[in-house]
């Protein structure tokens, strides 16, 4: 039974989360063959200021790039 976690920060549409979930079990039962029954998906959004990245809080990050 796989269980796959998705961590994504916050800014995704229930449209862009469905087409995810579709797209992770299709490939799973595509490549591993399992059945799409015994997939479970979690997508967890995080925060920006709680995720870090180069040292940096994301959202601290992304200022500067601008």
């Amino acid at each position: 039974m796989p269980n796959v976690n998705i961590q994504i920060t916050t800014g995704a549409t229930r449209d862009q989360q469905a087409e995810l979930d579709k797209e992770v079990t299709d490939s799973l039962v595509r490549v591993l063959g399992k059945k799409p029954e015994h997939i479970h998906i979690v997508i967890q959004e995080i925060n920006e200021e709680d995720w870090g990245y180069s040292g940096l809080l994301t959202d601290t990050w992304k200022q500067q790039q601008q």
